[in-house]
């Protein structure tokens, strides 16, 4: 009997190993196909951009096709909600950027959560914001547009890609820090918001670097300060808002999530493989071309920066009143 029973416990012991097993095989062949990125705005903005880019070196770093998969709409919510219903098995991923973080207190309802249904894998950059005017609007600097804001309340617009998108909070920020009255007028994304801003229809907007950096260049659009606290390589004769608003400071990041349930094993493989390549001073250069900065860290640190992101941008929300359209 002794004999039987001491069988019994090593069959039952091996029988409860091979999930592990297949856990940690499957991570280590991985990936043996395509994997999906899903980037949930449309194509040629900034974020999309972004997506193809780290889609072509992780095809290259891990020799399977990263194909991008477009799915604009509801503010990210469209393509944040394909993700959260894939398959928890590593080939489909979701480029995390900050409308996901907004999105948790805009929206009252959604058909997902995004804190528990989305899987942090690792976050890649940081991309500070640029306060840009059109040229014929009378101030210079960040002083001389707080006065002339104050001095013209409610009179004042700004172009936003849409209710509660980055340029819409950092200017709302921005308000509740200066006690300003902009007037947000919301386009259907980025390219828009500048062409108009361009030819004089808006007045300013808080636009995400890469978005803005060629107007600037050209003259076409005049840089007042970055939003973040230091001030940016690429425009470096450009103050920091911080400068003269003390305390301000809105970045935008961008970060690669999956299905909640993945295997861990599958989480730190691509963790390692993206923070691999952070470490290349070739991509720290091509990031640095959109004016962003390499952010490498474990799946728990992204986590921790989501979280927080969400509860700032809360307030900010809560504060402002901000509605979706």
């Amino acid at each position: 009997m002794k004999l039987l029973r001491r069988r019994f416990l090593r069959l039952a012991a091996g029988a409860a190993a091979l999930p592990a097993v297949s856990r940690i095989a499957r991570a280590q062949s991985y990936p043996a196909g395509p994997v999906r990125l899903v980037v949930p705005f449309a194509a040629g903005g900034t974020a999309d951009i972004l997506g193809r880019v780290w889609g072509q070196w992780l095809s290259e770093r891990l020799g399977r096709q990263f194909y991008i998969d477009n799915r604009p709409g509801a503010a990210t919510n469209t393509g944040t909600e394909v993700v959260a219903r894939a398959p928890p098995d590593g080939y489909t991923l979701l480029l995390i950027t900050p409308p996901n973080v907004v999105n948790v207190t805009l929206y009252e309802k959604l058909n997902f959560n995004f804190i528990r249904d989305i899987a942090p894998v690792a976050s890649i950059s940081l991309t500070p914001g640029v306060v840009v005017v059109n040229p014929r609007l009378p101030a210079t600097t960040i002083p001389e547009f707080i006065a002339y804001a104050k001095s013209h309340p409610g009179k004042i617009t700004m172009a936003t890609q849409g209710n509660g998108g980055s340029a819409h909070i950092y200017g709302e920020m921005f308000n509740q820090m200066t006690g300003t009255d902009m007037v947000a007028v919301p386009y259907r994304g980025e390219g828009p918001a500048l062409i108009d801003l361009i030819g004089g229809q808006v007045q300013v907007m808080f636009a995400i670097m890469p978005s803005a950096i060629e107007y600037i260049r050209s003259g076409q659009l005049r840089a007042l300060a970055v939003t973040d606290a230091t001030r940016a390589a690429v425009l470096p004769e450009v103050p920091t808002l911080s400068e003269f608003v003390p305390g301000y400071q809105a970045v935008a990041f961008q970060g690669i999530g999956a299905p909640r349930s993945t295997p861990t094993g599958i989480v730190n493989k691509l963790n390692a493989e993206i923070n691999a390549l952070l470490a290349d001073p070739k991509v720290k250069a091509r990031l640095a071309d959109f004016g962003s900065t390499v952010l490498a860290g474990s799946p728990a640190d992204f986590g921790k920066l989501i979280a927080s992101e969400a509860e700032k941008w809360g307030k900010v929300i809560r504060a402002g009143n901000i509605k979706p359209e």
